[in-house]
């Protein structure tokens, strides 16, 4: 997920956004991106939070895109402080996160939070398991959408999963993957990230 389009609201905004959220508390067909601010900023976490409604689907790769250097990619560094409930760190490129996921399949919550290089380090050293390493290829397909093609390195190298993300679960379910999407895995376990990097090889 590309959380660096997060938008940011007025406090008027927020209030809107948050009862809308409570409206649709049993509903995940809206897409909506909100943020907040931090009352009690912890150390040198960032005061803003993004707030997002994860609604997508994930491949397995039956055929590997030809020419990927073409494509924009980001370097990926990531582990879990905890696997359940999922609270990951991450760095892409010179960015630095840390997220927390509610439970889900095709849609779920994600809190992110930005962090300094100094803070993503003291948190790394406490990850939970592997260190997943891996390159995010941005792959643009028909009606606007991006899969997100992981190439995985180190302990997981040779393992390619893709995610197309949606605005609906009705959009998700619609989706006609391209022929070198494989298998999908979406309401699979196995290959959540956080039940990867509990993983010594695939």
């Amino acid at each position: 997920m590309d959380i660096s389009s997060g938008v940011w609201y007025t406090k008027e905004q927020q209030e809107l956004q948050k009862i809308r959220h409570e409206r649709n508390a049993h509903s995940h067909t809206d897409r909506f991106q909100n943020q907040i601010e931090c009352s009690q900023p912890y150390g040198q976490i960032s005061e803003r939070i993004w707030i997002v409604m994860e609604i997508e689907r994930k491949f397995l790769i039956k055929e590997r895109p030809g020419n990927l250097s073409s494509y924009v990619f980001h370097q990926i560094e990531q582990g879990y402080l905890c696997t359940a409930p999922v609270v990951r760190i991450r760095r892409q490129d010179s960015e630095y996160y840390l997220t927390y996921k509610s439970k889900g399949l095709l849609a779920r919550e994600e809190y992110n939070l930005p962090l300094t290089e100094e803070a993503y380090m003291h948190l790394r050293t406490k990850v939970d398991g592997n260190l997943i390493a891996k390159k995010r290829y941005l792959i643009p397909l028909e009606g606007g959408l991006t899969a997100e093609l992981d190439v995985f390195e180190g302990k997981l190298a040779g393992l390619l999963l893709a995610e197309v993300e949606f605005k609906t679960e009705e959009d998700a379910l619609a989706f006609l993957p391209p022929a070198w999407l494989g298998e999908d895995v979406t309401y699979s376990m196995e290959y959540h990230n956080s039940v990867l990097s509990q993983k010594n090889n695939i």
